[in-house]
């Protein structure tokens, strides 16, 4: 079983910055690809970006690339989301998920988070 608890949402205006956290624990935490996942109200759940299980291969949907980062600091089983230049398309309840594989497909991961939420006003 992998625990997975996301923190550092908030409220921004476009063009600010926010950095999400998830720390992860269990047994087998350290074993996992981890994602991003996000939900705006009325809209289906997109993949983010993800990040491999060894090594830094990392993964981003196109509207977010070259402003999100995500990273992980093995040390510390947290999984981190720096979101630079936010627009209002990017507000939405931010989930950390672990899969065995780095996609952005929600079905290939096994654990979820609760969720963080971000708004981004204009």
């Amino acid at each position: 079983q992998v625990r997975l608890v996301e923190s550092g949402g908030g409220s921004v205006q476009a063009g600010g910055s926010l950095r999400l956290s998830c720390a992860a624990s269990g047994r087998t935490s350290a074993s996992y690809s981890l994602g991003w996942f996000r939900q705006a109200p009325g809209k289906e759940r997109e993949g983010v970006a993800a990040i491999e299980i060894f090594g830094d291969n990392t993964v981003y949907t196109d509207s977010v690339k070259g402003r999100f980062t995500i990273s992980r600091d093995a040390a510390k089983n947290t999984l981190y989301l720096q979101m630079n230049s936010l627009k209002p398309e990017d507000t939405g309840m931010y989930y950390c998920a672990a899969g065995r594989f780095r996609t952005l497909r929600g079905a290939d991961y096994n654990y979820w988070g609760r969720g963080t939420q971000v708004t981004v006003s204009s």
